[in-house]
């Protein structure tokens, strides 16, 4: 038998949580930057199981320790630095490209979903 975790409490904290304006906000601005992140990482992970280098290869490549290499990969939630995007990128013969979001009908620029 299989138990399932209530999580009407939580979901109700949440609610009254968010219910808050500001609190929104910075919500919504950490979920973009968390779901922004992780579409590069996949990408990049995609991008090293398309040429058939393994993690390890990798993070000789980039002169990481292995292991960092692939916390990176599986981390729940991974905070890359500037640089190691870019080294990976290089090693991978690709690039990071920055894109202007589109303008919703309010003015304000839309967040990019993954």
């Amino acid at each position: 038998m299989t138990k399932t975790l209530d999580t009407s409490y939580y979901e109700k904290r949440r609610q009254d949580w968010l219910a808050d304006e500001d609190t929104q906000t910075e919500y919504e601005r950490a979920r973009s930057e968390i779901e922004q992140i992780d579409a590069v990482i996949r990408s990049l992970d995609e991008l090293r199981e398309d040429a058939g280098m393994s993690k390890a290869e990798l993070a000789r490549r980039v002169g990481r320790n292995p292991a960092s290499i692939r916390r990176l990969f599986t981390a729940e939630q991974a905070r890359p630095e500037l640089p190691l995007i870019i080294s990976i990128a290089n090693a991978l013969d690709a690039s990071i490209e920055i894109k202007r979001r589109p303008r919703r009908s309010n003015g304000k620029r839309a967040a990019v979903r993954a």
